[in-house]
């Protein structure tokens, strides 16, 4: 039991690596490029939304901005390239016996990666910026384990669908569009005149999107300085929960037959 846990273990560690080094895989800067892109989208929108088009009026923006979209670097890069994990090693899947859970969850390494580098950047101006209590950041490893329990959940599903269909993959990639608009990273849900005065309406926007809570405790955290509401935390510790079991009996019910499908 110990000798297979521990093959196991290496394997994923291989995984993991292999997918680390695979995607920066000649680049010059090779880990740098996992900020790059955020770094860009931030400057961009800062721009945009606070000089050019002043629709967002908040102190020190880029900062409100870094926190969404560091979490999105992680969930919808995530979910993308888990989708993608098992039908990208078909070879390894039909040649070898291992759990077939760690490839998707091996794919999520270098957005994890991404993801705490910036809080690595994040956290020291939250400390300095923040008007609120910094001990509040005490929460934060509570919300960053729900998150990853929702990333996995999402990917253990999409990954074992993605083999029986090959849409997922294409569905995914595209829904991730509207899906971080729709996402309050670039603004407030209180910043939308068209959900004043409709509770009902401001509480869809809240709750129907499974990234908006995440989103809404991590600035909450960093960018606010305040303890995230209990209904908020709730949320998250439940969705995290709910999607990871679910993710995974969906994809221990699936995989039996992968090695057949692929």
């Amino acid at each position: 039991m110990r000798l297979t846990s521990t093959l196991n273990w290496d394997l994923f560690t291989n995984l993991a690596r292999r997918e680390v080094r695979g995607r920066y895989k000649g680049s010059f800067l090779g880990l740098v490029w996992t900020l790059v892109i955020p770094l860009v989208m931030m400057v961009t929108y800062t721009v945009v939304f606070s000089v050019l088009w002043r629709v967002a009026n908040m102190p020190n923006y880029w900062l409100f901005l870094l926190i969404g979209i560091g979490f999105w670097a992680f969930f919808g890069g995530g979910f993308s390239s888990g989708a993608a994990s098992l039908v990208g090693n078909a070879s390894l899947i039909t040649k070898v016996s291992f759990p077939r859970a760690i490839l998707p969850i091996s794919a999520l390494t270098s957005q994890a990666i991404t993801m705490l580098i910036m809080l690595g950047i994040m956290i020291p101006f939250s400390i300095v910026l923040s008007p609120g209590n910094p001990l509040v950041l005490l929460l934060l490893p509570v919300v960053l384990f729900a998150a990853t329990m929702l990333v996995i959940g999402f990917s253990l599903a999409t990954s074992v669908l993605n083999v029986y269909f090959r849409d997922v993959e294409h569905i995914v990639a595209a829904l991730l569009i509207p899906w971080f608009f729709i996402t309050p990273i670039i603004y407030t849900l209180d910043s939308l005149p068209q959900l004043r005065g409709h509770t009902w309406a401001y509480r869809l926007f809240e709750y129907g999107n499974v990234a908006t809570p995440f989103v809404i405790a991590l600035q909450d955290l960093l960018y606010y300085g305040r303890v995230p509401k209990l209904a908020i935390m709730v949320y998250v510790l439940g969705a995290g929960v709910f999607v990871l079991v679910g993710g995974y009996m969906l994809f221990n019910r699936l995989q039996q037959n992968l090695a057949v499908e692929l």
